[in-house]
């Protein structure tokens, strides 16, 4: 399985004709907020895949009509699926959380550690009925923001959420994807392993194959690539 995720940037490279060249056959996109409505819609149209979203701490000044609870085609279709504090199966096992932490209290898509903990006790029983059904809770976690201490910030609005690092000791997904920490210098660590999950900061974009174990019914990381700055 292919995957394209994008983050917290218009890529030219992506909004424009030859964006199968540069990206291939994908057979879903991850997209972890701050990219407005109308880069996503354009993608999914060439691309040809289903999208599962959270949003961004900045989505609510860059998404374009219609409402972002309610995207749809011309015919009425819907072409994305919002991921927050839910699950679904698209082959992967998905689950998502939107936002970053508190920093402005009247602004959207922002919440306190307490708030995110209330979000994951929400998001855990679907995942157990995930355990009882797949025999493995999840397989990507799709974040905005970073864990606590990998891949974030100092500064109190990148500040990442340790409840995600208690979400990944627990249910150990094969990765978490998330952006909100920009990415200017290629030197910058945007792949960290955590235990068993494999943590990536998709800032920009990247493109991410994995393959099935057989006999198993899990997944493990081929490769991941793509531009981040």
């Amino acid at each position: 399985m292919r995957i394209l995720s994008v983050s917290d940037k218009v890529e030219p490279v992506l909004y424009g004709p030859y964006i199968r060249d540069r990206v291939g056959k994908v057979d879903l996109i991850l997209a972890c907020g701050d990219v407005p409505h109308h880069y996503l819609e354009y993608i999914v149209g060439l691309l040809d895949a289903p999208l599962y979203y959270v949003h961004g701490n900045h989505d609510k000044q860059i998404l374009m009509p219609p409402a972002e609870e309610k995207w749809t085609d011309a015919a009425g279709l819907s072409w994305a699926v919002d991921l927050h504090a839910r699950a679904a199966h698209q082959g992967l096992l998905l689950a998502g959380l939107e936002g970053c932490r508190k920093y402005n209290p009247d602004a959207p898509y922002q919440y306190s550690e307490s708030e995110v903990r209330a979000q994951l006790t929400l998001l855990s029983a679907r995942l157990l009925l995930n355990r009882l059904r797949y025999g493995r809770y999840l397989d990507v976690l799709v974040t905005h923001a970073p864990p606590r201490g990998i891949q974030d910030g100092e500064d109190l609005p990148h500040r990442g959420f340790e409840g995600y690092r208690v979400a990944l000791d627990r249910f150990r997904p094969l990765l978490m994807l998330h952006g909100h920490q920009h990415v200017y210098n290629r030197m910058e660590i945007t792949e960290t392993d955590y235990g068993s999950t494999r943590i990536i900061n998709t800032y920009g974009y990247r493109v991410i194959e994995l393959a099935q174990e057989p006999n198993q019914g899990g997944w493990r990381l081929v490769s991941s690539s793509g531009q981040s700055a």
